[in-house]
Parts: structure tokens; C-alpha cells; sequence
């Protein structure tokens, strides 16, 4: 059996719901009863924003690899990092990582392309949705990526440091969120959503509300991971599809 190495804490809310929803995900794949084998390298949130925020990469990129190396210690044999933000140095780190890299990004550009999807809309920290990664790989699959405006980033990045990384999710921030979602959708026609936080799932827990499709990044990366971790058949370009488009919860 493969071991998955997770960098998480960055947030705690959403590594636990990772960790949830790789056990649940790996067991209804697998008929003797089995679990996964993982392992969690839980980091210092503060520590990465706060080098981030200075503008630090290169200190980020240092830092986080360290974390993965860590984990490959430890025995993993693929890792990921259960948050989008991270993903700002994401390449830099693959590219000298032992151990192989999973990455949100670019599972969530094929789960938008198995839905045939031309524009999407991009809600995340204000380090994602003004980071760029996430219209680099979709571009090149003829994507488009709209993030909101600066006002609302604003409002989107605030709520998302002093609420949802704390695991506190509040009706009036979901509404104002899809406020902007339908701004976005009538001014701007964007045919999806990328909830490009991790914590954004665990506060959109329906995501017809949205009235078009929402990419829940967790989901999407939870299900990459699985095809990596069954024995002893390799990934299923089919399976992996079809979980893709599950993750992807489409508009009613």
C-alpha cells in the first residue's frame, strides 16, 4: 500500500475534512474494509501567511519544501497540500521534491474541462485569487479566470482569515459571498465557480444555491489523491472522471 503525505493546518478545519473525506472516499473503493495509509505534517498557518503577506516566496517556497521533505522521511510516497494558497510556489517545490507532488490546480482545470466549461469565476484568499496560478494552467486549456473585484477580494479575504479559518461559518457571510458569485455571473458570464479555498466548502455545503456549477477544490483533490493510493491498479483516466465531475456539484 502507498502512504499519502498531507502538509495541513493551513487551516486545521479543512485538514480534518481532507482526512475525512479520504477515509470515506478510499473505503467505497475497496471491498475488504481496508483504510489508507497517511501521514499529516500539520504546519504553522501563521508562519506561511505572514511570509507570504511580506511577499517572502522565495522563504515560502523554502520553508514548505522543508515540510514536504519531512514527510518523505516519514515514509510517504506522494504528498499534497491540503490548501490552495500554498500553490503560489507550488512548481518551484514539485520540481525539487522527493516525493511526487498532487496538484488542486491542475485537477480541478481537468474537472472543469470534463464539464465543458469556457469561464469560471475564482473565490479564495486574496494570495489566490490575486496569485495568478490558478489562469496559468486554465489558460492553457483555453479557460478563462475571473476573480471579483478589489473591494470585493477584500471582503472575501477578510472573512476568510477571521472566520473561516477558525472553523466559523455565518449565514450573512455566505450570502454576501453569493452576492458577488451572482455578480460575477451576470455581469461577467462566468459558467462556474472555483471555490478556490478549501474552507469554502465547509461553508457552501449546497451549492445549488449558486445556480451554476460549483469545483470544490477539496473534493476534487480528495478524489486525485484516491487514484493514487488504491492497490495495485494504476490511475483510471475514467474513475477519475467521473469523480471529478461528482466533485464538480453542478448547477440544478
Amino acid at each position: 500500500m502507498k502512504t499519502l503525505g498531507i502538509i495541513g493546518g493551513i487551516a486545521p478545519e479543512s485538514t480534518v475534512d481532507y482526512y475525512r473525506q479520504i477515509i470515506a472516499l478510499y473505503r467505497s473503493r475497496q471491498s475488504d474494509g481496508g483504510y489508507p495509509s497517511i501521514l499529516i505534517n500539520s504546519i504553522n498557518l501563521k508562519k506561511m501567511l505572514d511570509l507570504i503577506g511580506a511577499g517572502n516566496l522565495g522563504e515560502v517556497t523554502e520553508y514548505l519544501l522543508g515540510e514536504v521533505v519531512r514527510l518523505a522521511a516519514a515514509g510517504a510516497d506522494f504528498g499534497l497540500f491540503a490548501s490552495n494558497t500554498p500553490h503560489l510556489v507550488f512548481e518551484d517545490i514539485r520540481q525539487r521534491s522527493p516525493i511526487p507532488l498532487v496538484s488542486i490546480v491542475e485537477a480541478t482545470c481537468e474537472a472543469a474541462l470534463a464539464l465543458g466549461l469556457g469561464k469560471v469565476g475564482l473565490l479564495g484568499t486574496r494570495f489566490t485569487m490575486q496569485g495568478g496560478f490558478y489562469s496559468k494552467v486554465f489558460s492553457a486549456h483555453r479557460i478563462e479566470v475571473v476573480v471579483p473585484r478589489s473591494d470585493e477580494q477584500d471582503y472575501v479575504h477578510s472573512r476568510y482569515m477571521d472566520e473561516l479559518v477558525h472553523g466559523v461559518y455565518r449565514s450573512e457571510t455566505r450570502e454576501q459571498l453569493l452576492t458577488i458569485v451572482e455578480r460575477l455571473r451576470s455581469q461577467e458570464g462566468i459558467q462556474g465557480l472555483i471555490l478556490g479555498g478549501t474552507e469554502l466548502p465547509l461553508l457552501f455545503r449546497d451549492g445549488s444555491e449558486a445556480g451554476i456549477a460549483m469545483l470544490d477544490t477539496t473534493k476534487i483533490h480528495v478524489a486525485r489523491a484516491i487514484t493514487y493510493l488504491l492497490p495495485p491498479d494504476p490511475p483510471n483516466p475514467t474513475v477519475e472522471r467521473d469523480a471529478r465531475k461528482s466533485a464538480a456539484r453542478p448547477s440544478p
